[in-house]
């Protein structure tokens, strides 16, 4: 959105709206050709404000909600105001008409302003309508945006859990590795332990051997 643009067309409008305001209470004291005049140079920049708010309006669906939707309040309230100012400016068309002796009948003015009416209404039901679709829309960016934080956590998670496996599937190798070198460590100290034994029984039939061969040595040098 040009914040430049719209400063511009609101400008535009302010200066319509206080020139329109006044033509309804001309007209009232006007007659005849003076009169009609008043009623086509209302039209006219009544057209030229409907056209100026429509700018605004278009403006703004590139604003920021914030001000788009505070915005959209201030317009709906110009339409409104428009509105009233052609009622005015209906209620003294009938006012000079009936003093002039035309009678109450209305005419083709009056055929035009329950159109424009019509058009207003229908403009601001719209404007309404433009205004919950861009809230919904706004809701349903919100949910995606969090479903899709909540995604991004969870696929953290998944992965953080899958780390986690891993390194205790690496404790799990370091313990069954630990399992198994004191596996060998037992065999290897079990075949020390007989070792040891058999060497201790070795020793032990040597020194009865080296003592039967001493006691024959004695035996057979005093006794014989």
């Amino acid at each position: 959105m040009s914040s430049e643009e719209f400063e511009k067309l609101h400008e535009i409008y302010k200066s319509l709206f206080e020139e329109l305001k006044l033509l309804p209470e001309k007209a009232l004291r006007s007659q005849g050709e003076e009169r009609k005049r008043l009623v086509r140079t209302f039209d006219e920049r009544k057209g030229e404000a409907d056209e100026v708010l429509q700018g605004m309006d278009e403006e703004l669906r590139s604003a920021p909600s914030a001000f788009r939707n505070m915005m959209s309040t201030k317009l709906r309230m110009y339409n409104r105001d428009l509105g009233k100012l052609q009622r005015d400016m209906k209620t003294s068309d009938s006012g000079s008409s009936s003093q002039a002796g035309v009678g109450s009948h209305p005419g083709v003015y009056s055929y035009e302003n329950q159109q424009s009416t019509q058009t207003q209404s229908q403009r601001a039901l719209l404007l309404q309508g433009s205004d919950s679709l861009t809230n919904a829309s706004q809701s349903i960016e919100r949910t995606l945006r969090i479903a899709a934080e909540t995604d991004q956590v969870g696929t953290d998670i998944i992965e953080e859990l899958g780390g986690q496996r891993e390194q205790l599937d690496r404790a799990r190798s370091k313990l069954v590795d630990t399992g198994e070198n004191l596996s060998k460590s037992r065999k290897i100290l079990r075949a020390l332990s007989r070792r040891l034994m058999t060497n201790k029984l070795l020793l032990g039939v040597i020194i009865i051997m080296e003592l039967a061969i001493l006691a024959a040595a004695v035996y057979l040098k005093f006794f014989r």
